[in-house]
C-alpha cells in the first residue's frame, strides 16, 4: 500500500547508494532513502544510466516506469511499487520502494498460475503495452499479493506486449476487468493524460487509449502477436 510517509521519504529524503544489481542492463542502484531518522530501502534508476535502446527514445525509461506506476494507482489495480522521479547521486532518475519478497515462493511454479493477482498483473500489461514482463519481474510479497517491478520499456506506439502471463489469453474479460478498462478510457482523455502527458509523447497516449478501446471491443485478453516475439528473452 502507497503511504504519503513513504512518499515524502523517497520523494525528500537523502539517497545513500549501498549497491548495483549487476544482473540488470541498465544501471539499477540499491539505495537507503532516509528522512528524520526513519529510512526506506529502494532502487535508483538514473536516466545516464540507461543503455540506448533501437525501439524506444533514449533517456526515457525512467519517465515510463513512473507513467506505468501512475496508470496502476489511477485505475486502482495497485501492482506497482511506490515510484517516484527524482534528483539523485548520479542524477534525476526513477526512484521505487524496495519491496521484500517472500523468498519460499517459487517463481517457476508461480508465474504459470491461475493467480487472481497475475490476472491482473496480464491485465495491467496489456493497457501498458508491456514488452517486457519476465519472471524476474514478478514480486510475491506474500501467497494472496504480488507486485511487478521494471516498467521502462512500456507504453510504445505500435503493439510489442511480450509476457510470461499469457496463461489467459483469448479468455473473456470479467465485469470487473471491463470496468478497470473503462475507467482507463475515460482517464486518458481526462485526467490520467493530464499526468502522463509531461512523461509520454501525445501520440503514445493516444496509442494506449486506441489500445484499450480494442481490448474493450474484443472483450477478452490479447493473444500473442504472431509478428511479435511473445516471450521475453531471456524468460527469467
Amino acid at each position: 500500500m502507497v503511504t504519503d510517509a513513504d512518499h515524502m521519504i523517497l520523494s525528500q529524503g537523502s539517497l545513500r547508494i549501498t549497491g548495483r544489481l549487476v544482473d540488470a542492463s541498465n544501471a539499477t542502484l540499491y539505495a537507503i532513502c532516509s528522512l528524520d531518522n526513519v529510512e526506506i530501502s529502494c532502487i535508483y534508476k538514473p536516466v545516464a544510466g540507461e543503455r540506448p535502446l533501437w525501439d524506444f527514445s533514449q533517456g526515457t525509461l525512467a519517465n515510463r516506469e513512473y507513467a506505468s506506476f501512475l496508470t496502476s494507482k489511477y485505475l486502482g489495480l495497485e501492482v506497482v511499487p511506490l515510484t517516484i522521479l527524482r534528483d539523485g547521486p548520479f542524477g534525476y532518475g526513477m526512484v521505487q520502494k524496495w519491496i521484500e519478497i517472500d523468498e519460499s515462493i517459487d517463481l517457476g511454479t508461480l508465474f504459470s498460475q491461475d493467480h487472481p493477482q497475475l490476472r491482473k498483473m496480464a491485465l495491467f500489461d496489456a493497457i501498458i503495452n508491456n514488452t517486457d514482463r519476465k519472471i524476474g519481474h514478478l514480486l510475491p510479497i506474500d501467497a494472496d499479493r504480488i507486485l511487478g517491478c521494471d516498467h521502462g520499456v512500456t507504453f510504445h506506439v505500435d503493439d510489442k506486449l511480450r509476457t510470461v502471463l499469457w496463461q489467459w489469453a483469448g479468455e473473456d474479460f470479467s465485469p470487473e476487468e471491463i470496468s478497470v478498462l473503462s475507467k482507463a478510457m475515460d482517464g486518458l482523455r481526462t485526467d490520467l493524460k493530464e499526468q502522463l502527458e509531461p512523461l509520454l509523447t501525445p501520440q503514445e497516449i493516444e496509442c494506449t487509449l486506441m489500445r484499450v478501446q480494442r481490448l474493450v471491443e474484443s472483450s477478452c485478453f490479447p493473444e500473442p502477436n504472431p509478428n511479435w516475439p511473445a516471450i521475453p528473452w531471456p524468460a527469467f
